[in-house]
């Protein structure tokens, strides 16, 4: 599963992926940073993670005004977590 990660210049993580990296640290994630102009990590999310747990960040986040997120090709796993 592939997950991006645009995050908000002006919210509390500004221009900083690794703070969002840092964020989702906890979940074993591989990724990459977009751009310096374009800021957005995809992550590329294992078949075995905390899906509910990484569901539940990944919207607190948001929430927070951090980041959007939209998840690229999702499981059923995915999904129904």
């Amino acid at each position: 599963m592939i997950e991006n990660v645009p995050f908000v210049p002006s919210g509390p993580l500004a221009r900083s992926p690794q703070a969002v990296h840092q964020r989702l640290a906890a979940f074993h994630l591989g990724g990459e940073v977009m751009s310096a102009d374009f800021p957005t990590v995809a992550f590329n999310v294992p078949a075995d993670a905390d899906f509910a747990g990484m569901k539940a960040l990944l919207n607190q986040g948001q929430d927070e005004g951090g980041w959007h997120y939209e998840v690229g090709c999702g499981t059923d796993e995915w999904w129904n977590a």
